[in-house]
């Protein structure tokens, strides 16, 4: 935690040192992302507010400010880099499922939330939008109101922008992604995610490099990124989280999910026990980063979720505010081309100063105090 607070004054107090270092870390977000405000959240049987509500990016902003870094508008690379991993189908959906769900006869909710799922026997695609709801989502933190798909698609081109950052030389950019992406499949939302801004950003990192690695730090295992390249090599997935075997997603992240086909062996899951503090967390991240180094990219995503946080209301782990620092920094020292896409971390009151230090951390590989 020390250390942390050392870099935040001296960011504050405008060392030429750590600022040159931080001018290198440009931040992308779009006001529209803020559009998505989801009312519904069924927990253990009762329906409860959202906890990805828009008043998370007033904490987020405020993190950036803590290091002084300017907010930019993305760019509009239009439907095409999205449809290079969301399949069309679920596309086609997702853009006309809110009209569609508010013209149904009688008195339908105000959001798109599914009621019936196919699982996993043989099935055939739905006509009705409820049935394709039940289709294109795995649970019912998902819920599509009229600013939903708005919100997503400037989320992805946030983790578009950052891409093209990097790709045009820059050596690491934050998109600030709300709605998150992990959790979203290449036909399926989930988890708050509807469209996955990580793997966006990896294939279009992939058309000036060969390999890319994506490292998913979020308290969650990104099972939506794992699922879109579990069968691919030119893509590492190597994901920190809490065990699923009583956490979320459940059904996904375990250890023993390796990749298949010639994806064999290229995704890597290390699952955390419950309250994993710092020193646990970045044992698990050198293994993490170990393996990443041996695969040998040329560019790397971070899937940059918050919430392993001590004060995160999902309180799935315990790491500090100067654990954050420690873990940009480490990731950092790799010295690859990063891009990082926000994914969870949840309103708390220390939320804004996790991620400034995070960043912080990632601004001080190779600066001394």
């Amino acid at each position: 935690m020390q250390l942390a607070r050392e870099w935040l004054r001296a960011s504050a107090a405008g060392d030429e040192c750590f600022n040159r270092k931080a001018k290198d870390l440009r931040a992308i977000y779009h006001p529209d992302q803020a559009g998505h405000d989801p009312s519904f959240f069924l927990v253990k049987g009762r329906v409860e507010r959202s906890k990805d509500s828009p008043s998370r990016v007033e904490h987020l902003l405020a993190g950036l400010a803590r290091l002084g870094l300017p907010v930019e508008m993305p760019q509009d690379f239009g439907m095409g880099p999205i449809a290079a991993v969301h399949s069309p189908e679920y596309l086609q959906y997702f853009t006309s499922a809110y009209d569609r769900w508010q013209a149904l006869p009688g008195d339908p909710g105000p959001e798109v939330v599914p009621n019936i799922h196919p699982n996993h026997y043989a099935a055939t695609y739905p006509r009705s939008v409820v049935g394709q709801t039940g289709w294109h989502m795995s649970d019912t933190n998902c819920p599509i109101g009229p600013r939903s798909f708005a919100a997503a698609y400037r989320s992805a081109q946030s983790a578009l922008t950052a891409a093209e950052i990097v790709m045009q030389g820059a050596p690491q950019a934050y998109a600030l992604c709300r709605p998150p992406g992990h959790h979203a499949y290449g036909d399926m939302a989930g988890g708050s995610c509807f469209l996955n801004n990580s793997a966006i950003a990896a294939q279009a990192l992939r058309a000036r490099h060969a390999r890319v690695a994506i490292l998913d730090i979020d308290i969650h295992h990104g099972n939506g990124t794992q699922g879109i390249f579990y069968d691919r090599a030119d893509v590492l997935t190597v994901s920190i989280h809490r065990d699923p075997a009583e956490f979320y997603p459940f059904h996904w992240g375990h250890a023993c999910e390796r990749g298949a086909g010639v994806g064999e062996g290229y995704n890597l899951n290390l699952p955390l026990p419950p309250a994993t503090g710092d020193d646990l967390y970045l044992r698990s991240l050198d293994a993490a980063l170990d393996r990443i180094a041996l695969y040998a990219p040329t560019a790397l995503v971070v899937a940059t979720g918050l919430d392993a946080s001590e004060a995160d209301p999902y309180a799935g782990a315990s790491v500090t505010t100067g654990g954050f620092f420690r873990i940009g920094a480490a990731i950092a020292a790799l010295g690859l081309p990063t891009v990082y896409c926000q994914e969870g971390g949840y309103v708390s009151e220390i939320l804004s100063e996790n991620l400034a230090s995070f960043l912080g951390g990632a601004c001080s590989s190779g600066v001394s105090a």
